[in-house]
């Protein structure tokens, strides 16, 4: 007889998926930090701001690409071989291939290393929501929800301060590494540039956190339910392949217009218009198959299976809006105050993203909370409304690097974060347990590769206003008022179950 987990077993499934996202957010936020230096290093001096900037904006993109794949990808095996499972797997692979990027000598390793790390930052999301969601009674869905996508935050917050203390403690750091027994060249090699490739290296540790949910942390018995029915068979290996031509289309896209792609405008259009089609036919793919057998099966009905896939592209939609908004503003963000604060000392970049992680902390646990209260369709149309006045706010009304710009940092990092704590709720209440995982990743990370399309504007646009971040960020805050227009098209889930 199926019974509920205890409470210790509860507060240990929140706690691993708390510090697998805070990780993610950790891992997520090193880039925009240390990106500058890093492609400095790997560049080399005689590289233009231009060529920085399209890499910059190519690393992202392959990222969001990477993590897309990934929470379809783990999404699939959760859904297949559990969730517990899948989530140790998923941040073996972040971790690792995160401390990687260390190593890296070239811009094009970088971006490889980050992409193959992604594909676990995606899963872990996808996977550790759907354990939360299924383990934890539907009265508190609202607060799992808000601290989930708050962990993210703290992890970004964490990058920004071991940001600061490296830069601070540098020489002390030196001798440090001397005295354990590293040789100056090694030392030289960790800690030049400000010390990007030792903050990469640092990402490896949530890799001890397969040891907590490996021995700890219980299975979903929602899944363990969907197993023993017989519906986790109807997944099959060979569906896969479609991931993998979506990925592949997806990378195709960013090559386009990445530095290393095809100067003429027209035919990246085309391959971006060509590519997001086949991504988008690869990545459901996967699931049009699971589905298919399960009708033949007797399990779904047509019906049913329609509505599944209508939902996956419904909730794709939203994250489409909000990812794009965040990875093509507010990610640039601390580029942008290194600009107006060129001083080192200052710490420009790294206060600029804690304050970012501080209003992004508050705002995901208010908008979880208030989608609770007031209902999902009408506080998405509010989260939409405040970012779009939160990026007016910050690249409007600033033009220097002080106090003021910090505030404002804080109530647009508030306002457009706070999607990340409402689709922690929302989206596993679209899909039911035996495609939860990996349908809430569809729609959630399939957003990534259009916020990867779109953030690669955002340098093109900077070219268009005169190498003016402010008004490109303020052009892609716009993509907010979409948002408002689709949340009417899916379905008010407030006071719902999970659908089973």
């Amino acid at each position: 007889m199926s019974h509920s987990p205890s409470n210790t077993k509860r507060y240990l499934t929140l706690l691993a998926a708390f510090l697998g996202w805070m990780f993610d957010g950790f891992e997520m936020g090193l880039f925009p930090l240390i990106g500058q230096q890093s492609l400095r290093d790997l560049l080399g001096e005689s590289a233009t701001a231009d060529d920085a900037n399209k890499w910059f904006g190519s690393i992202i993109a392959v990222f969001l690409v990477g993590a897309a794949s990934g929470g379809v990808l783990f999404g699939w095996l959760g859904d297949k071989i559990g969730r517990v499972r899948a989530m140790s797997f998923s941040i073996f692979i972040y971790a690792i291939f995160t401390g990687l990027c260390g190593f890296a000598t070239q811009p094009e390793h970088l971006a490889g290393f980050r992409f193959i790390a992604s594909l676990g930052m995606g899963g872990e999301w996808s996977l550790g929501v759907a354990l939360v969601n299924e383990i934890w009674p539907d009265k508190s869905r609202a607060l799992t929800a808000g601290l989930i996508g708050a962990a993210a935050n703290i992890g970004y917050l964490l990058a920004a301060v071991l940001s600061m203390v490296l830069l601070t403690y540098l020489a002390p750091l030196g001798d440090l590494l001397h005295a354990v027994g590293f040789s100056p060249e090694t030392t030289k090699y960790l800690l030049s540039n400000s010390a990007w490739r030792l903050m990469m290296i640092s990402g490896a540790l949530p890799a001890l956190l397969i040891f907590l949910i490996r021995i700890f942390v219980p299975e979903s018995e929602k899944w363990e339910t969907e197993r023993d029915r017989g519906h986790t068979s109807h997944w099959a290996n060979a569906d896969l392949l479609g991931v993998l031509v979506g990925t592949l289309a997806a990378l195709a896209i960013i090559w386009a217009w990445s530095p290393v792609g095809t100067p003429n405008g027209w035919l990246a259009i085309a391959i971006t218009c060509a590519g997001l089609a086949v991504a988008l036919v690869g990545f459901l793919h996967p699931v049009r198959r699971y589905l298919a057998r399960s009708e033949a099966a007797g399990s779904f009905s047509h019906r049913h299976n329609e509505s599944i896939v209508k939902m996956m592209l419904f909730g794709a939609g939203l994250a489409s809006v909000a990812l794009l908004g965040t990875w093509g503003s507010t990610q640039w963000a601390s580029k942008w105050a290194a600009k107006l604060a060129p001083d080192p000392a200052l710490h420009a970049k790294e206060w600029t993203l804690f304050w970012l992680s501080a209003g992004a902390i508050v705002g995901t646990m208010l908008a979880a909370l208030a989608a609770g209260r007031f209902g999902r369709r009408i506080t998405y149309v509010a989260l939409c409304a405040a970012s779009i006045a939160g990026a007016l706010l910050l690249y409007r009304t600033n033009s220097a690097y002080t106090p003021y710009f910090l505030f404002c940092t804080f109530i647009a990092g508030a306002a457009t974060a706070s999607f990340y704590g409402f689709f922690p709720l929302y989206l596993p209440e679209l899909f039911p347990t035996a495609v939860r995982a990996t349908g809430q990743g569809f729609a959630f990370n399939f957003g990534r590769i259009v916020a990867a399309i779109g953030g690669l504007q955002t340098a093109s646009l900077m070219k268009v206003f005169d190498d003016s971040f402010p008004m490109a960020a303020t052009v892609m805050a716009s993509i907010y008022l979409v948002g408002m227009g689709i949340i009417w098209i899916g379905p008010e889930t407030r006071g719902r179950p999970l659908p089973e």
